[in-house]
């Protein structure tokens, strides 16, 4: 009789959960998203291969000066260069932007940096001058091979020191202008996994409570919603806050006996567009993926039958990650536009692009009026939901269930 009931519990067990639709959904979506992410990484490394290499045959113009007699002239005119009258004459060329590059060969260049000064045209694509540099070295040196120190030269691994300039003519900021606007990313990574399951069931613990009817005799939906997505706002920043403090005293304070690796805070340089767009896309994208998860929350029963899709949002999370080659290395890429735009994969692409500035200013602002207005739609959608779905503790809230109340509650 044991034997026989047991046998019914697992056959009733087995047969109601394959037969749920969102069994399969959340079973089939983790392959699917582990192919996107394998394809992404195989286009990535393809695309940035392809980039790296045909940087070397990157047409620009340039100058250049040799103390070592290595260079031969006939290569570099092949390549579209000059020899340069003056140095000092040629770097105030690239300063105001008349020459795209001026290539300063040492006398001895197997053992001192060859000098490279060019016009920023972005952390990537910045490489060419020195792959150029290094190309005109390797080819000159291959036919004088009998020197002992041009044998390093022939397997290109000669040091070079790159220096860029921006528009304006100053000295560009490198990865120093790329940290502060990336902080936005991370605060964006740090809020929605530390407060995600909080967004998840702050409108579940009145459900399973039983005590919404009560909360809504007193409340109107909207104010307790935005209510609830203001004081998750307020509780990530001081999350935020009590991690970073320890950080900062830490580095402060005792980074000798901590042995920190030193870091001038004066290389910093920052672009208050950038940090404006990035602090709005931080804020948009909270509220979009908030809003959604609180609408999550009101449509099921159970914060268990929820965690399902909080896995698939945090996955939405993460897919640009696994791109992050193809975004800074061709961010007009087919892929990365799908990425910018689609609105849950938006805030980290966008930010990712905003700090490496490959984020035009109509990209920036269309991006950040997507978030903000999909935001504001998917919160009145929470609430809607909220209203019909806080007091349906045992099934899934279906939004065609809800449309007819509402046109129910319109023709009244």
């Amino acid at each position: 009789m044991a034997r026989h009931n047991l046998s019914t519990v697992v056959s009733f067990e087995i047969t109601r959960t394959l037969t749920k639709r969102r069994f399969w959904i959340a079973t089939l979506i983790v392959p699917v998203i582990i192919g996107i992410v394998v394809a992404l990484i195989v286009a990535a490394n393809t695309s940035t291969d392809n980039s790296v290499t045909s940087q070397k045959d990157q047409k620009f113009s340039f100058s250049y000066s040799d103390a070592s007699g290595v260079v031969d002239p006939a290569i570099v005119k092949s390549l579209g260069g000059t020899e340069a009258s003056s140095g000092a004459d040629a770097i105030a060329a690239v300063k105001s932007g008349d020459l795209d590059a001026y290539f300063a060969y040492p006398a001895d260049p197997a053992k001192q940096a060859t000098k490279v000064y060019g016009v920023d045209k972005g952390i990537f694509d910045n490489g060419k001058y020195s792959s150029v540099a290094t190309r005109i070295l390797t080819a000159s040196a291959e036919a004088k091979v009998g020197d002992s120190k041009l044998s390093s030269l022939v397997q290109g691994t000669g040091p070079v020191e790159a220096t860029t300039y921006d528009s304006s003519g100053n000295l560009s900021g490198g990865i120093g202008s790329v940290i502060p606007p990336l902080l936005f990313l991370a605060l964006f990574y740090v809020v929605i996994l530390l407060l995600g399951n909080q967004m998840l069931t702050s409108t579940l613990e009145e459900k399973e409570n039983r005590v919404t009817e009560m909360i809504l005799t007193t409340l109107n939906p909207t104010t307790l919603i935005i209510g609830k997505v203001i004081s998750l706002f307020v509780v990530g920043i001081v999350q935020m806050l009590v991690f970073a403090l320890p950080i900062v005293i830490g580095f402060l304070f005792f980074r000798n006996s901590l042995n920190l690796p030193a870091f001038d805070l004066s290389n910093l340089q920052i672009d208050p567009f950038q940090m404006v767009i990035g602090a709005l896309l931080l804020i948009g994208g909270f509220i979009l993926f908030t809003g959604t998860l609180v609408a999550v929350g009101a449509i099921m029963p159970t914060a268990k039958d929820a965690g399902q899709i909080f896995g698939v949002m945090i996955a939405l999370m993460f897919v640009p990650f696994y791109a992050v080659t193809l975004i800074v290395s061709d961010p007009h890429s087919f892929i990365v536009q799908i990425f910018t735009w689609f609105p849950y994969s938006a805030p980290v692409t966008a930010l990712l692009r905003n700090g490496f500035s490959s984020l035009s200013p109509a990209e920036a602002i269309g991006v950040v009026v997507e978030q903000f207005v999909l935001g504001l739609i998917v919160l009145q959608v929470a609430v809607r939901l909220f209203r019909y779905g806080s007091i349906e503790y045992t099934r899934k809230v279906s939004l065609t269930s809800i449309l007819p109340r509402r046109q129910a509650a319109v023709g009244k």
